[in-house]
């Protein structure tokens, strides 16, 4: 990324940093501000700050139930979309050997797991459900108010699917993740608890907590569940937490990832940020991070900041549009050497590359002695060859790139990795001056589709809105 390595038009400069260190200080100081005062960080949604150190007891109760749900059942279906659905794959396929759900010695006695509550393709939950067994099955639903279309839905033909063979004992099979107090299902955990306290059982959604930032909450049941090392996970995240601590820029990791990042952006016009892990168990965490990227820092206005008796109040400064935000793609090597690597080597130089590279598999082949160049070549010595060379080609023409490096896909590294880029992200929201913990845009097709469904409770402003513009196709273009 630095001018050494690709020229000073593309590069940055030692004296790019010098320039906003006063950008970064100040980025710093109301960053730890936040999170020091517990009112304004859960206000504000900081409080995954505070998830590596949390109660042991807690943990303990989720270990125990996990515990529970994998040896009693043989499926277990996570509903959930955005952060709960996408941060469970990641660690899913981080920490699960490939084709787990296809061979019953890979799982050793675990259970199927299947994702779902994500989109509204009625082929995909058709299918399940037509081949599992309600009886063998665990659902975990996981939303914070209940509402959000896709998993309610889902959820709710899954409800009909399990009472249909098991009847009202089906609530027995069912773990809520949902609000402590509010929201329609907690108003169901609420009423099933009332009849029996092993219906609907549940755990909370903490305050200060948002979606894309709440693996280390919401995800505890799945890593239980699949059996690995919570403690580990926590461990990581802790220890990176303390290094992203630091206000000095080259001794904080995520500082310095977003720092350069914000110069080649705001300096450089690299808009695109592309995420490309050299590990096949690693993309599901890149599709992690772009839900992480986008929502975050992807914003029309500039943040607002009140100030009322010591606490911080953030608004959408409407009379500032900044319309900011780097695209993120997810890819992973070196399969996609094949496809989008073209047009990061020869394409428009609006990319920065981030890789992931791993030192140490869990598994190693070796390629048969023979006469070509690779033979008796191991997998891993290949792919990190594969990597070192898209660096150099990506050099050669003056593309920025970076490598983050796991010494191996742990617990314990994996949890640092994900709290490292969140506290990157973060950061940068402070440098782009935008509220990095919000996500109005998402709210435009909820909206919509709330106003064309007929949900009560709609304001006024947004169903005139809607009246007022209608979308419009011009039948000379539709072929």
């Amino acid at each position: 990324m630095m001018s050494s390595s690709i020229g000073s038009e593309h590069g940055v400069l030692g004296s790019d940093l010098d320039e906003i260190k006063g950008v970064l200080n100040n980025a710093h100081e109301h960053l730890y501000a936040v999170i020091k005062d517990e009112r304004i960080r859960i206000k504000q949604g900081l409080e995954w700050t505070q998830l590596p150190y949390q109660d042991k007891k807690l943990i303990k109760e989720i270990k125990t139930l996990g515990s529970q749900i994998r040896n009693k059942y043989e499926n277990v279906m996570f509903l959930g979309i955005g952060g709960s659905y996408l941060g469970l794959k990641a660690a899913q396929d981080a920490f699960c050997p490939p084709y787990y759900n296809e061979f019953s010695s890979l799982r050793k006695d675990k259970p199927r797991i299947y994702f779902e509550g994500n989109n509204l393709d009625p082929d995909t939950l058709s299918v399940l459900l037509k081949q599992l067994n309600p009886k063998k099955t665990f659902v975990v639903v996981i939303s914070k108010s209940g509402e959000t279309t896709e998993t309610k839905a889902v959820f709710m033909a899954i409800e009909k699917w399990l009472k249909n063979v098991i009847g009202k004992n089906y609530a027995k099979q069912v773990i809520a993740i949902t609000d402590p107090e509010s929201g329609s299902l907690r108003k169901k955990v609420n009423k099933q608890q009332l009849v029996s306290k092993l219906f609907f059982r549940n755990l909370p959604l903490l305050k200060g907590v948002g979606g894309r930032f709440s693996e280390f909450n919401m995800g505890l049941l799945h890593l239980a569940v699949i059996g690995v090392d919570i403690d580990e996970v926590l461990k990581g995240a802790g220890e990176m937490a303390e290094r992203c601590a630091s206000c000095e820029i080259l001794k904080n990791p995520a500082y310095l990832y977003a720092a350069l990042h914000y110069i080649l952006y705001k300096k450089k016009e690299k808009s695109i940020a592309v995420m490309m892990p050299f590990s096949e168990t690693l993309k599901s965490t890149a599709d992690w991070y772009v839900q992480l990227l986008a929502e975050s820092l992807g914003k029309k206005y500039a943040r607002k900041i009140q100030v009322s008796g010591g606490l911080e109040t953030w608004q959408m400064d409407l009379d500032k549009i900044v319309n900011v935000g780097r695209t993120p793609v997810s890819c992973r090597g070196t399969n996609d050497l094949h496809s989008i690597q073209q047009n990061n080597i020869e394409g428009r130089n609006d990319k920065v590359v981030t890789f992931i590279k791993v030192e140490k598999f869990k598994n190693e082949i070796k390629v048969p002695v023979g006469d070509e160049i690779i033979s008796g070549r191991k997998f891993s010595e290949l792919i990190a060859l594969a990597q070192e060379a898209t660096v150099w080609a990506l050099a050669q023409e003056a593309r920025p790139s970076c490598t983050i490096t796991l010494p191996e896909v742990s617990p314990y590294y994996w949890g640092g990795l994900l709290f490292f880029l969140q506290m990157a992200t973060a950061f940068e929201g402070e440098l782009l001056g935008v509220n990095a913990f919000d996500q109005p845009g998402v709210e435009g097709y909820k909206n919509y589709m709330y106003y064309k469904l007929g949900k009560t409770g709609i304001s006024a402003d947004i169903s005139e809105n809607i009246k007022k513009h209608p979308l419009v196709k011009d039948n000379k273009f539709i072929l």
